[in-house]
């Protein structure tokens, strides 16, 4: 019966996401073309930091306990889940048409965070101490309070600027019907709740699930848990592209991706520091390797096409086996 009811739930939850994902693009939609301002701004902002809200709560709450290694594993396996997995499976559901601020300007300050993250991570590295073992484990540094308040405050930086972009870029474009503010904010809030429920859900449900087929708790970590708390930014993306918001599908990876390393890690290391181990450390540097393979196909021309996205997410299947064997 247990087995029958995390069925029950796990289909519930997939429900609520795609549902919540629906009213949520079409809120976020709604807004943009109330303000003006492209749907790619929109992907960066609001839909980028509500995509993020369980990254960020899980990071807190781990923050808030003292025990918030968790953070950066967390942070990196969801950049990676973003850019290979997530891009990869909208490009090949439909070739990606790429925003030219996407190329020249968000996708550069996401490449310029992670190498600034990992610069912050590697002080033992740096220092030729990283053989240094803390609580059983080799360590490649540290990321202190002080360092959360730099990436904190880069993030502001990042938000005014983006900001400032909007208002600079406004678009004029006919509506075929009025847009309403408060029902468009009501939609987002809506579906916001409806994506983190219905992504918890799925989660708890496929957890238990592959416990009780014999999986060990590690390998549900590596896998169902590390891929469920980027189930919104999947979904989200996915059901954009397919009403024809494509900016705002490759917006919502991109700003995820910097709302992670800047905000989530800032607010992390702020609370307490995060100590970084050798594996982290290699982590790190393979989101790095994965976003500038990401960015060369960004780049390669105006859209990610179909056999770009089979390869990001052979890519992502590759890497997560070696964390499995690893």
């Amino acid at each position: 019966m247990q087995i029958v009811a995390n069925c029950f739930i796990l289909i519930v939850g997939f429900v609520a996401l795609i549902k919540g994902a629906d009213y949520f693009v079409d809120g976020s939609a709604a807004i943009a073309r109330f303000f003006k301002v492209p749907g790619v701004i929109i992907g960066l902002t609001i839909v980028a930091m509500g995509t993020s809200a369980p990254e960020l709560a899980v990071s807190v709450s781990a923050g808030l306990s003292g025990s918030n290694a968790i953070a950066v594993s967390n942070v990196v396996g969801s950049n990676i889940f973003n850019l290979m997995a997530v891009l990869g499976v909208c490009a090949i559901l439909k070739p990606l048409p790429v925003d030219t601020g996407i190329k020249k300007r968000d996708f550069p300050i996401s490449l310029a965070a992670t190498f600034f993250v990992i610069l912050l991570s590697a002080n033992l590295v740096l220092a030729g101490k990283s053989t240094d073992i803390k609580n059983g484990s080799a360590m490649a540094g540290e990321l202190f309070r002080w360092n959360g308040l730099v990436l904190l405050a880069a993030f502001i930086l990042y938000m005014l600027y983006t900001i400032r972009m909007a208002k600079k870029n406004r678009v004029e474009e006919e509506a075929s019907e009025p847009v309403v503010l408060w029902k468009s904010i009501l939609f987002i809030v809506l579906g916001l709740v409806a994506i983190i429920i219905g992504g918890q859900l799925v989660v708890n449900s496929a957890r238990a699930l592959a416990l009780a087929w014999g999986m060990s708790e590690t390998l549900v970590g590596l896998t169902i848990v590390a891929i469920g708390t980027s189930l919104p930014e999947l979904v989200t993306s996915v059901v954009a592209s397919s009403k024809g918001e494509n900016g705002m599908a490759i917006g919502n990876v991109v700003g995820s991706n910097i709302f992670n390393l800047l905000l989530i890690l800032g607010t992390s290391s702020s609370l307490h520091p995060i100590q970084i181990s050798m594996a982290s450390f290699v982590d790190l540097g393979i989101l790095l390797g994965v976003s500038l393979v990401a960015y060369g196909f960004v780049c390669s021309g105006k859209r990610v096409n179909r056999v770009e996205g089979f390869i990001m997410t052979a890519l992502y299947i590759g890497y997560t086996v070696f964390a499995i064997l690893r």
